[in-house]
């Protein structure tokens, strides 16, 4: 017998018995109903999250198009980029050499195809880093990129500037190559790796079918 033919009938026979008795379990029931609903709820959103974690893109059966590139490393990782079809955002997916997710970062690019600013997320999608970039205004080559800490808002001495935790310095030798980027910490007491142990800056856009570009 189905279980709300059963309950239809528990409620009547509490209904011809006391009055006052079926009220209160009647009570009893519709909150155990309304909890229920928010436990299978919350269930429902944290797969869905989940899934959309570990099914946005399958790093194994990822291929080359005219908006996504694939890079594997010999590591048995992969480097998956991809960007919309007006190049406003590029997006780099980072995996293990078990295809699960270990780094996302969305950036923001200018209409030359550079990024103007990005953010980091770990495997999980929890927001970690925060940056923006600076270039030369004759050359256009990148100079510096700065790093904040999306999850402590950190305020320089007066109080009225964010200050990043860290920021990346790059130089050129006399042929236009970029050199190795200066990290400089600013935060007293850690050091670069404890921060973050790589600058964010793409040494070249993946889209880009100019070798040359960024000193590249």
């Amino acid at each position: 017998m189905d279980f709300s033919v059963l309950l239809t009938r528990f409620k009547s026979f509490l209904t011809a018995q006391n009055p006052l008795a079926f009220k209160a379990v009647d009570t009893i029931l519709t909150r155990m109903k309304f909890m229920l609903l928010a436990v299978l709820t919350t269930q429902l959103v944290t797969a869905r999250l989940h899934a959309q974690v570990m099914n946005d893109i399958d790093p194994t059966k990822a291929k080359d198009t005219q908006y996504v590139r694939v890079m594997r490393n010999q590591d048995g990782s992969t480097a998956i980029f991809r960007r919309t079809p007006s190049n406003e955002v590029l997006e780099k997916r980072t995996f293990n050499a078990s295809s699960v997710l270990t780094m996302l970062t969305v950036y923001r690019m200018d209409r030359s195809g550079n990024p103007l600013g990005c953010k980091i997320y770990d495997g999980l999608k929890q927001e970690l880093f925060k940056a923006r970039y600076g270039y030369d205004g004759a050359t256009g080559r990148l100079v510096e990129e700065q790093l904040f800490d999306a999850r402590v808002k950190r305020m320089d001495p007066t109080g009225k500037a964010e200050m990043p935790v860290r920021r990346f310095i790059y130089t050129y030798d006399a042929n236009g190559k970029q050199n190795k980027p200066i990290s400089i910490v600013l935060r007293a007491g850690k050091t670069s790796e404890e921060m973050y142990a790589r600058p964010s800056a793409l040494g070249k856009n993946p889209f880009d079918k100019d070798p040359g570009k960024n000193g590249k």
